[in-house]
């Protein structure tokens, strides 16, 4: 018997639908939520269509609207998780046009704060499943928040990277504060690996992704590199420091697609970004006291044309196409967002997936709803 439902997710189980498809408590993709169109037949999804647009944020339309100094200020709303690295991404494409080079001991802080918010955004993933090791997780991210406020003064929304260069120079005391997290880091991974493998062994081949559709849909980010699709930008298009920390990068790839594989890369990255933070925080005690930004006019204009840059997020690829007339404002500003191309290619994954392990399937897509919806 063939049976189709709307699923409420997150908030949006608060509209009108069939039935609430419950997510573990606090898990990303539940803020704010959306809709998932399901067909059943005998217990097994045979299709699933998000519905999305439940929360359109206007962020493209709100950068026409500001001047460039002020569309730095809004880069880091649509994607929570990854809030500084949207604001670095957004500093990129506009340095690149305006021909500017940060100094080098900004280029430094960025690439820290960049990793840092790497693994604060995989820890908010994986606690929600992390068990026994949940509040080792919880913990761990509440210090990178706690560090972030301190750094940037802002916990959720930092506002810190500036056109050419960061708002200020990091105080020895956030310095002091990332290195002992990476210490701490290291000591709570055999917990943290162990308990993620236990949750997600059970769904071992459950909502598997294929390298080829992942290429095609666009995928990227920790999704891809599950499915064997070996794309990192930090490595294979270096900007920020990265090209200095190439004998660091390592870059976790899985092959089988299914969701111990997602869990599996999730965690697999973290002691990456550890190291890369830690030489971070080495070449910054060395370069010593200096310039984190360059003067800037009070008025800001790129000049005519195009302009595109790209990173990868925390959760995947994230890039900024500007055009440019010349004027203090973009004539359009154009976001390519991780997380849609992973709400796509997560309808296409999760047909085959049994129905009473739909819910663990969808959570073990990392993304975030604002930055669909953008």
């Amino acid at each position: 018997m063939t049976t189709e439902l709307l699923l409420g997710i997150g908030v949006a189980a608060m509209l009108p639908c069939d039935a609430a498809l419950p997510l573990r408590e606090h898990h990303p993709v539940t803020n704010p939520g959306f809709q998932l169109n399901v067909t059943i037949d005998e217990g097994i999804v045979t299709k699933a269509d998000p519905r999305v647009g439940l929360m359109h944020r206007s962020a493209e339309k709100l950068f026409e609207a500001r001047d460039y100094r002020q569309a730095m200020l809004l880069a880091n709303r649509h994607d929570w998780l990854s809030a500084f690295s949207s604001e670095v991404g957004v500093a990129l494409a506009l340095e690149s046009a305006l021909g500017i080079t940060p100094p080098e001991r900004a280029t430094w802080t960025r690439t820290l704060l960049a990793e840092a918010n790497r693994v604060s955004a995989t820890l908010a993933f994986l606690a929600p499943v992390g068990g026994e090791a949940r509040l080792e997780l919880e913990a761990l991210r509440e210090r990178l928040a706690a560090i972030q406020e301190l750094a940037t003064g802002g916990r959720v929304h930092p506002g810190y990277a500036r056109i050419g260069g960061v708002a200020m120079p990091l105080s020895d005391e956030a310095i002091d504060a990332y290195a002992a997290l990476t210490i701490d880091l290291r000591a709570a991974l055999p917990q943290i690996t162990d308990a993620i493998t236990t949750y997600a062994e059970p769904f071992d081949g459950i909502a598997v992704l294929s390298r080829d559709d992942a290429l095609n849909y666009g995928a990227s980010g920790t999704v891809a590199r599950a499915s064997g699709f070996d794309l990192d930008l930090r490595r294979d298009d270096p900007y920020l420091s990265y090209a200095a920390l190439s004998e660091l990068l390592r870059v976790p790839v899985r092959t089988e697609g299914d969701v111990p594989a997602r869990y599996g890369v999730l965690v697999d990255q973290l002691p990456v970004s550890a190291d890369l933070i830690d030489a971070c925080i080495d070449e910054l005690r060395r370069l010593g006291d200096g310039p984190v930004d360059v003067p800037l006019p009070k008025v800001v204009r790129l000049p005519e044309g195009t302009f595109y840059s790209w990173i990868e997020g925390p959760l995947g690829i994230s890039g900024c196409l500007v055009v440019s007339t010349g004027d203090k404002s973009p004539h359009r500003m154009k976001i390519r967002s991780a997380s849609f191309a992973t709400m796509q290619v997560m309808g296409h994954a999760l047909a085959g997936t049994p129905y009473d392990a739909l819910a663990d399937a969808v959570m073990s897509f990392p993304m975030v709803i604002g930055d669909v919806d953008r």
